[in-house]
């Protein structure tokens, strides 16, 4: 994506349709270090990592408060949930297995906060990004290659995902990110996502993002910008200038 191209994330109204309480909470980070070896990140996922694991003992994960809702809503666009799992239901049951591990610092940023405020959280990288960023609904015929997967794959028709230009981004809401835009290490400029959906407080997601905007130029510099859309507000520009940002 060049650096002077108008961006735009959009609620689309096939999401809306569905979806009219969503709240999508998004921090745009521009000129980040994520190259950095920051001692103090890999500690702090752990701290919350042991926090979720110990929630989670002997609980229902999918009965969960933070989980119930993803299910609902994944059942409601068509998919089944015990097979399509919500981030945040599988960072839970990545946290109790001890499966999760060090990605690279954005993405350990905000699996910290995913955990912390028990919350869906992603990220794209912005100069990968091909036009605007739509939340919407899939026809079933878009190719797009999920992270770990040996080749390109559809999403079920009807799923909500998000897409560029391209195709898609991220496949069942928050389920599969794609490969082409996935944080790396060389990532400079990025918007990260934050979701939340009823009975949750949809200032869970302000607080969250809030959050996880602090983190990220605290640990790895540059400056960064929050914005929130809901029905209200389901478009927002976010190829300002830098100098806009704070």
């Amino acid at each position: 994506m060049g650096a002077n191209k108008m961006t735009k994330v959009r609620l689309e109204s096939d999401f809306l349709e569905l979806f009219p309480d969503a709240t999508i909470a998004i921090a745009v980070v521009r000129g980040v270090d994520n190259r950095v070896e920051d001692p103090e990140i890999w500690p702090m996922l752990q701290v919350e990592i042991e926090r979720a694991a110990a929630m989670v003992s002997g609980a229902e994960i999918a009965q969960l408060p933070s989980v119930a809702p993803w299910r609902g809503a994944f059942a409601t666009f068509g998919v089944k949930p015990s097979k399509y799992r919500s981030s945040i239901e599988a960072m839970l049951r990545s946290a109790q297995s001890g499966r999760l591990r060090s990605i690279n610092p954005l993405v350990d940023l905000y699996n910290t906060i995913s955990l912390r405020h028990q919350l869906p959280v992603g990220g794209e990288d912005l100069a990968k990004v091909d036009g605007d960023i739509r939340l919407t609904r899939a026809h079933g015929d878009e190719l797009f290659t999920p992270l770990g997967a040996a080749g390109p794959e559809s999403p079920p028709p009807g799923a909500v995902i998000y897409r560029d230009d391209d195709s898609v981004i991220c496949s069942c809401w928050n389920w599969r990110e794609a490969e082409r835009t996935m944080l790396s290490e060389s990532t400079t400029d990025a918007v990260l996502v934050i979701e939340s959906l009823p009975p949750l407080d949809p200032d869970a997601a302000r607080v969250a993002i809030d959050d996880l905007a602090a983190l990220v130029t605290r640990h790895l510099g540059g400056a960064s910008r929050v914005e929130l859309l809901n029905a209200a507000n389901p478009v927002v520009d976010i190829s300002a200038a830098r100098d806009m940002f704070s």
